[in-house]
This record gives structure tokens, C-alpha cells and sequence, in this order.
């Protein structure tokens, strides 16, 4: 991913990448997208842009393993975090999805992980504190909730499912309050470009629907060539 790519990405909107990933392939029928509803923790921020740092958690009951495995993970996890490369996303599993209780996203985890250089969270589980969230650091989540319950790493660096959209370590991920997509590897070459020919393909309806003088026939005629030039 080019500098050029990441700051374009940044300005772009996820439903945008979706559409333009279709370009690039030249075909309907991308589908390693979210499903349902998500919450944002910043809905008015940008996208948040990254390669995959995983993990999965539980937090209905207590960990059933000792303790020393139990905080063993922990700083794996966090070495894992901090070791992460530039731009990345932490991606992880509530495995009590969809009755999830325990906020592992609040002040003090978003923090650390935005202390870490990482550009934001996405998680099908609960996120707190939303008053006191450090600045562009936005989480994507399933939930709100007051309590973290017993909250406890599972897995980490692993394949996760969240809202429907399977990911794994490494994944380029697109995400905001839309949802989140992971961008294909074979894309990434052409999705820059890809976006570029989207948007222009837009603004052939778009221009035209503007105009003070615009009616159904000129509808049909922007239609027609927008049809002639969309995927």
C-alpha cells in the first residue's frame, strides 16, 4: 500500500471502497463485507485504515485456566499490539457474540493501543467510556455497555469472525460507521484507480440530478451512460 493509497483511503468512505473493489474486479458480488448494524465511537471521524492485528476474548464467566496462563496471554497479546506494523487495526472476536457484556474497549485499552501507533478497533463486542476515548483512535463496535464482566484474551493472532466478515492476521481492513471490508491483496494495486473511475462514474448522475433543469428525460440520458460505464 503506497502512501498515496493509505491518505486516499483515509479520505474515502467504506461503502466507497466496497463499491470500488467491484470495480477492480470488474464484476457484482464482493462479499467480505459487515453485516447488520455497527456503533461507532466517533461517527464523524474518518476511516480507520490498517492490517489486521487479532484476537479473540470472552467475558460472561471467569477463565477457567490458571492464572499465570491467564496473564501469560495478556502480555502476549500486548507485545503482539506494540509490535505491530504501521498502518494496522485491532480486529477481535467477542466470543459471547451476540450476548456480549464485557467492554474491553474503554479509556484505558484505547489508549494503550493508540500509545502503540495502532489507528483504531473493530469488534462485534462492547466499548465504554465513550466520553473519555483519546482523539482519533475510533472503535467500531457491537454495543455499549458499563462493565468490563470478566473479560479475558482467548487467542490472539488468529482468524476471527466479526459481523458476519471473516478476517485474518495480516487482512487489510477499511473501516467506519458503515462497517468494515477487507480489501482483497489482489485489489490493492488497482483499488486506487479503482476509486478514481467510481467516483467519476458517479458524477455523470450526480452533476445531472443537480442541475436546476434536470427531469426524466435527462435522468434516462445520464442513466444510460452511466450504466454504459459502471460495473
Amino acid at each position: 500500500m503506497t502512501p498515496t493509497l493509505l491518505t486516499l483511503l483515509h479520505r474515502v468512505d467504506t461503502p466507497t471502497v466496497c463499491n470500488a473493489i467491484e470495480v477492480v474486479q470488474g464484476k457484482r458480488g464482493f462479499d467480505a463485507f459487515t453485516r447488520g448494524t455497527v456503533l461507532s465511537s466517533a461517527p464523524e471521524s474518518g476511516a480507520i485504515v490498517g492490517y489486521a492485528r487479532t484476537a479473540k476474548l470472552s467475558a460472561i464467566v471467569p477463565s477457567s485456566e490458571p492464572v499465570e496462563v491467564v496473564r501469560e496471554r495478556r502480555m502476549a497479546y500486548y507485545r503482539y499490539m506494540a509490535e505491530a506494523p504501521n498502518p494496522s487495526i485491532v480486529v477481535i472476536e467477542d466470543l459471547d457474540y451476540p450476548a456480549c457484556i464485557g467492554a474491553y474497549w474503554g479509556e484505558i485499552n484505547t489508549t494503550v493501543h493508540k500509545g502503540f501507533g495502532i489507528a483504531g478497533a473493530l469488534t462485534n463486542g462492547v466499548m465504554r467510556d465513550l466520553g473519555d476515548l483519546p482523539d482519533r483512535f475510533p472503535v467500531i463496535a457491537g454495543s455499549v455497555g458499563p462493565s468490563h464482566g470478566f473479560v479475558h484474551l482467548r487467542d490472539i493472532d488468529c482468524p476471527v469472525t466479526v459481523f458476519g466478515m471473516s478476517v485474518h492476521p495480516g487482512d487489510l481492513i477499511h473501516a467506519d460507521r458503515h462497517g468494515a471490508v477487507v480489501v482483497p491483496a489482489d485489489v490493492v494495486p488497482q483499488l486506487e484507480a479503482g476509486i478514481a473511475k467510481l467516483m467519476k462514474t458517479e458524477r455523470i448522475v450526480l452533476d445531472a440530478a443537480r442541475r436546476p433543469d434536470f427531469d426524466f428525460d435527462k435522468f434516462s440520458e445520464a442513466w444510460a451512460e452511466f450504466e454504459r460505464q459502471r460495473t
